[in-house]
């Protein structure tokens, strides 16, 4: 009798077993699956479609698609030159100068299948043989086809076709936290990817305003890593997309310590666009002077106060006054000058665009028509792209004339193999009269070399970048 209890509370117990199995898998099961479906769908925004991987009940961005991607339209720089040196301050005061070769190296994006690579101006300054390898190691000889120092970047191009190219992303709409790649070739170590966020945007450091240029900068800032070698490398999003250009490290070890700085694609584009269609960048400018920042930090001024206005440039002929507070460009808003300047990079000059300004308490609007630096509305042209004594040529700026004490002068961008090399001449060296004839472009030279007979002296005077004044002589 009791074998018979015990084998019917068995078989009870069993059944009621997988009953309560049957159950749990049909309801539990549903609800996890409805759960991780509204878990998604609550989200204030949406991971992108590529790169979402799921540990436990936490979703990560899955950064593969974007490396993958990414890689293949990075490239390795390295640069050649000859650099100038002196045994002693004897041989430096008296110009006896010896030139050992220098190697550097960087990196580059390709951004068309027809081979335009941008790069960082830094990597590519004074250079004399340019060598691009790709990550397929393929190796190919690089020219510049123009530079932007303002913003520290330069156009190359190689000869081939049906390259990998990469995408621009929007870096206005990236934000602070996102996650983001580092792709590049830190250290010489090529095909290099590492991953942080976007620390802060436009970042103004300083980094780009010398004596010699004005600099424009909107750096996007992140912990992402990189280090020497990763200049003129992407910043891409979890999607692969250029969202800028690896610039700088701020570091007092010269290695990576957390502060890694990049120019947006916003600029990127808008530069590669000018240089690849012009040989030089269109410039837009508003003619309006703000404070320092060091002003805005020791005074009740805002960012954008307007200090001043340029006479016969947009801003003063749109009515835009002193006093003033920029506050948007085009319905954006802006409250710093590094922001004011990402926007204006986008336009050239002739284009309108709307300036928001307080006044009196109110905000107003103002249709401001951008002009060039010289405060003309035209297109401004490369007229130095072709090449004159084996060398290619640059504009000198207005504020490297007046450093420099000079009134007219073309810039050496590439001095070649030819006879300016054999001279001494070296890449950045400003030539300013040839056969005693100011000069201030190439095509100023060649017409003078039209007028020389064969076998007749050619003088060639100039000024370093250190105002070091030099003579040369050579024969047609």
């Amino acid at each position: 009798m009791k074998f018979r209890n015990l084998l019917s509370m068995l078989i009870v117990a069993i059944c009621g077993g997988m009953i309560a199995i049957f159950a749990y898998t049909k309801i539990f099961d549903n609800d996890a699956g409805a759960g991780s479906a509204n878990t998604s769908s609550s989200r204030p925004y949406q991971l992108a479609s590529y790169g979402v991987a799921t540990i436990g009940d936490v979703s990560y961005p899955d950064l593969t698609f974007a490396a993958e991607k990414a890689v293949h339209c990075v490239v390795h720089v390295r640069v050649k030159s000859m650099q100038d040196t002196y045994s002693s301050w004897l041989d430096y005061i008296q110009g006896r100068r010896q030139q050992v070769p220098r190697e550097g190296f960087g990196s580059g994006v390709i951004l068309s299948p027809d081979g335009y690579i941008i790069t960082n101006n830094h990597v590519i300054r004074r250079s004399e043989e340019i060598e691009v390898r790709l990550n397929d190691t393929r190796v190919f000889t690089a020219k510049v086809i123009g530079t932007d120092p303002d913003t520290d970047l330069a156009l190359l191009k190689i000869d081939e076709t049906n390259l990998p190219h990469i995408s621009f992303g929007d870096a206005e709409a990236i934000r602070v936290g996102e996650w983001v790649l580092a792709v590049g070739n830190p250290l010489n170590l090529t095909s290099t990817v590492t991953a942080g966020i976007v620390s802060a945007k436009a970042r103004n450091i300083g980094i780009l305003r010398t004596r010699n240029q004005e600099g424009i900068e909107a750096f996007i800032q992140t912990d992402a890593a990189i280090n020497q070698g990763n200049s003129g490398g992407a910043l891409v999003n979890v999607n692969g997309d250029l969202i800028g250009i690896n610039t700088v490290i701020i570091s007092q070890t010269a290695g990576f310590t957390g502060n890694a700085f990049a120019v947006p694609s916003s600029i990127v584009q808008k530069v590669y666009t000018d240089l690849k269609e012009y040989g030089v960048v269109q410039r837009a400018m508003l003619g309006i002077e703000f404070p320092s920042p060091e002003d805005n930090f020791s005074s009740e001024k805002e960012a954008l106060y307007v200090e001043g206005v340029t006479e016969n440039f947009g801003a003063a002929e749109a009515g835009i006054k002193i006093g003033d507070v920029v506050t948007a460009v085009n319905d954006v808003p802006v409250s710093t000058f590094a922001e004011l300047q990402e926007q204006i990079s986008k336009y050239r000059p002739s284009d309108k665009v709307k300036i928001s300004v307080i006044r009196d308490k109110k905000t107003q609007p103002f249709m401001v028509t951008l002009r060039n630096i010289d405060g003309g509305t035209q297109i401004v042209r490369d007229e130095n792209s072709e090449m004159v004594l084996g060398a290619t040529f640059e504009a000198v700026s207005q504020r490297e004339r007046r450093d420099l004490g000079i009134r007219n002068g073309v810039k050496v961008r590439n001095v070649g193999q030819d006879k300016l090399r054999d001279l001494g001449i070296r890449n950045g060296f400003i030539i300013t009269a040839v056969n005693d004839k100011p000069v201030n472009s190439a095509k100023d030279i060649q017409n003078i070399l039209d007028t020389v007979k064969d076998g007749e002296r050619i003088l060639i005077n100039g000024i370093s970048s250190r105002g070091q004044v030099s003579y040369f002589a050579l024969s047609k």
